[in-house]
């Protein structure tokens, strides 16, 4: 099924639902969908992430095989 057909066919049932629950969820996952999470982080959160976004760029990365060698004897208990 393509998209457009999809869409009809949920506005089909949205149109005939009565169930306001139904309509509320709907409603729910929109705006839950058009929301900006970032906004809502703690301010030490959105530096961890920058810290870890500037490291990234400055190609400060351990590959995960490295990292996964450090920690394997406490994977193997």
């Amino acid at each position: 099924m393509d998209l457009q057909t999809e869409k009809i066919e949920l506005a089909k049932r949205l149109l005939e639902t009565e169930d306001e629950s139904v309509l509320l969820q709907i409603k729910e996952v929109f705006e839950s969908h058009d929301k900006d999470f970032w906004h809502e982080l703690p301010e030490h959160v959105k530096a961890g992430i920058d810290r870890g976004q500037k490291q990234v760029a400055e190609g400060k990365l351990t590959p995960h095989n490295e990292v996964m060698k450090n920690y394997e004897r406490y994977t193997s208990l």
